[in-house]
């Protein structure tokens, strides 16, 4: 393995970390590479902006946010839990640089306004990533293999959680790693919203290796708690936040109709979308997706305000204007409304498969190791000071308190005019049965 160092670090200034470091000629290689820069023009938080005008952060940002922690867990490991004998459960400083590469490159698969573009088009990101890594065509790839033939496979085996030092996978994904850290302290941050803030510094000093992965000092406890509070905040107060997910709903409608109006062939040539038909047609290339950011789908949502289509201009225009869905939350109780909600929608003049939805964001703030789950989480251990583990919900009547606890909601979406006051527009009858039967059926519309 060939490892090559800077002359002088290499700092980026950062607002959350204030500097990043870099001492390695890879890590500055990479960050120089067309598919890492592309992530200057894909925003972390999607459409998230559209209600914090400040969350216009990047995934470039956060992936060097990333590399920073892992770089600050690698340093600590280096210097008070050094591997003495091979297999001690301590840390082996070779392994820094398969962990940095790792942190750096997690979100490199990510394509314009991610989820929801995942979503209508299938892709994975994660896969994605991997292949980004692997393919020998890539700048990425290239760069990895100067440090070893193999070192790209191991990177990827990273993202893929395969790794065989446990270590190494829960710096960047667990409970509690850096890809969260900085993602919580950074959304935080552009929302201007305090209570995501928790003690990085704190957490840091407490993290240390032992040979299942990592785990947490007992007299640390708090901090690690502090930070499962500020987790759970974020997902309710922003990345659950009504008007972001109407927005996200108008934005998938307009990639579904644009999808629709290409396969039944009525797509107008004029407006062709070219860089998105090779994912109209199921089979697009790794160099048609790294061509994608958030910036191309905007231009081709601007091309089609002037659209023949009325629902993909209207969409288009809601998208760009923002014009979100208004929204009821809903149980399963009063699920059996939304028909007629629907129905009442449809006699507006509104087509309910592009303009009503049905959306559910649930989020475990903290989750229990269940091995018979699909995708079970490490769980977050504490280590004592006789040495022995202790999950830390058993220790934290407050972790315990919300652990394994689904907390979010199930929303319908609608457009605004449902809830128009007016009593001389042409539908005032269906407007006000439409919030009668809100009002009857205790949906509450925010």
């Amino acid at each position: 393995m060939t490892i090559q160092y800077l002359p002088r670090e290499k700092v980026f200034r950062d607002p959350v970390h204030n500097y990043i470091h870099v001492h390695h000629q890879v890590i500055l290689d990479l960050i120089d590479t067309p598919e890492f820069q592309r992530l200057r023009r894909i925003k972390q938080l999607g459409v998230a902006d559209e209600v914090f005008q400040g969350a216009e952060h990047t995934r470039f940002t956060h992936s060097l946010g990333v590399y920073e922690i892992t770089r600050q867990i690698c340093d600590n490991f280096a210097v008070n839990y050094p591997t003495q004998t091979a297999g001690d459960g301590l840390w082996d400083d070779s392994e820094r640089l398969v962990a940095l590469c790792a942190a750096l490159l997690h979100d490199i698969g990510h394509g314009p306004y991610s989820h929801t573009f995942e979503h209508i088009f299938g892709t994975d990101h994660e896969a994605i990533t991997r292949q980004i890594l692997t393919d020998p065509t890539t700048n990425v790839n290239r760069i990895l293999r100067s440090v070893a033939p193999g070192f790209p496979a191991q990177v990827a085996s990273v993202i893929a959680h395969t790794y065989p030092n446990p270590q190494v996978v829960q710096m960047i994904s667990s409970q509690i790693d850096a890809d969260r850290m900085d993602y919580l302290l950074r959304d935080a941050y552009n929302t201007g919203t305090k209570y995501g803030e928790f003690d990085l510094t704190r957490i840091l000093r407490v993290m240390r290796p032992y040979a299942g992965g990592i785990g947490f000092d007992a007299n640390g406890m708090h901090a690690v708690e502090d930070y499962i509070v500020s987790r759970f905040q974020m997902y309710q107060q922003i990345y659950f936040h009504p008007v972001s997910r109407g927005m996200e709903m108008i934005l998938t409608h307009l990639l579904q109709r644009a999808k629709t109006l290409y396969e039944d062939g009525q797509f107008d040539s004029k407006f062709n979308p070219r860089l998105l038909i090779p994912f109209f047609d199921r089979n697009f290339t790794l160099k048609d997706y790294l061509r994608l950011d958030d910036g191309v789908l905007n231009t081709y949502f601007t091309y089609w305000l002037d659209y023949p289509d009325p629902v993909l201009r209207d969409l288009a225009d809601r998208f760009l204007s923002r014009r979100p869905l208004k929204s009821v939350t809903f149980t399963d109780r009063t699920a059996p409304l939304l028909p007629r909600l629907r129905d009442l929608v449809e006699q507006v003049g509104y087509d309910p498969d592009y303009y009503t939805a049905e959306n559910d964001s649930f989020d475990l703030p903290y989750d229990q190791y269940d091995p018979s789950a699909a995708n079970p989480k490490t769980q977050i251990e504490i280590i004592q000071p006789d040495g022995t583990l202790e999950e830390l919900s058993t220790l934290s009547r407050l972790v315990a308190a919300i652990s394994g606890q689904a907390a979010g909601d199930k929303r319908f979406y609608f457009p605004k005019v449902m809830l128009s006051q007016d009593r001389d527009a042409l539908h005032a009858d269906l407007y006000a049965a439409f919030q009668a039967y809100l009002l009857n059926g205790t949906l509450i519309a925010q």
